[in-house]
């Protein structure tokens, strides 16, 4: 928990020119390629930093240029795009040596009255309490990648019905949900959960895709790579509680498959909603 923090902890460079510049620090990844929600998350939080405390963000968009390598330090310059009455918009360009690796545009708004609905949260999931950590799931295998996701992430995620890093059971179906929940406090900065919801919706997303061909994360030769992600936050939220991430999957082809999330809060509140293209490509004998 305190490596997701100290990343979040952006440096403020004082450079003032037509952008904002910040600077921050990449996690260590198996691969040496740095995880995709890191990188979304530190450009909003670059962006949070031009925008008044009483303007939450509420949507974003970004785009993934490059592979980012965890060896280096990221740059964030933020264009500060426009502020009008209710809403702010903010460009953020995230870069390494010199080139982007992620180019972000997010829109805050002031608080605001008006009608509200939301879809409920599904009935028969189980409680995570019931479920098997990612630990109990991938303990004794002596492998990078198994202990990262073991251990070294900073969510504690449980799968409904079951995870896919090494086998898929049941039905091939294309949706699954996740409970999830920070391993550690972060205390009220409504900021900073918002942030660190971003970080965290980028895991499993790209997951439903898998599930309905029968593809394990531990298939040989298989290449997953988010594309793009747009998030929208509609309501306050805490991510050191339980969080229930419905996703699914309505088309694949072409080697893309695209995804759609709903976060739910224990009570059943929906805080945010989520859609994500990734590029997924699955050796032809994996093929179903």
């Amino acid at each position: 928990m305190d490596g997701l923090l100290s990343t979040l902890d952006l440096t403020d460079t004082g450079a003032r020119t037509d952008e904002d510049i910040f600077t921050g620090p990449s996690q260590w990844m198996p691969r040496g390629r740095v995880f995709g929600g890191q990188v979304l998350a530190q450009s909003l939080v670059a962006a949070m930093h031009t925008v008044p405390d009483d303007r939450p963000v509420h949507s974003m968009h970004g785009y993934f240029l490059r592979p980012g390598d965890v060896n280096e330090h990221i740059t964030f310059a933020v264009d500060r795009i426009h502020d009008g009455r209710s809403f702010s918009t903010r460009r953020t360009q995230a870069y390494q040596s010199s080139q982007p690796i992620l180019s972000m545009i997010a829109s805050f708004q002031h608080a605001d009255e008006g009608v509200s609905h939301q879809l409920d949260m599904p009935a028969d999931i189980p409680d995570p309490e019931s479920l098997p950590t990612a630990a109990d799931v991938l303990s004794g295998l002596d492998h990078e990648i198994a202990r990262h996701w073991a251990t070294e992430r900073p969510f504690d995620m449980r799968h409904v019905p079951s995870p896919i890093y090494l086998s898929v059971e049941g039905p091939r179906v294309p949706h699954q949900a996740v409970w999830l929940r920070a391993i550690g406090t972060i205390g009220d900065d409504q900021k900073l959960h918002r942030a660190a919801l971003a970080y965290v919706s980028d895991y499993s997303i790209l997951e439903p895709v898998l599930r309905r061909h029968g593809v394990p994360w531990a298939t040989p030769g298989l290449k997953v790579a988010s594309l793009d992600h747009a998030m929208w936050w509609h309501r306050d939220v805490r991510v050191d509680d339980w969080l229930l991430y419905v996703q699914e999957s309505p088309s694949s082809g072409g080697g893309r498959g695209l995804s759609i999330g709903r976060i739910f809060d224990r009570s059943g509140v929906l805080v945010a909603s989520v859609a994500q293209e990734g590029m997924v490509r699955v050796p032809t004998s994996a093929r179903d």
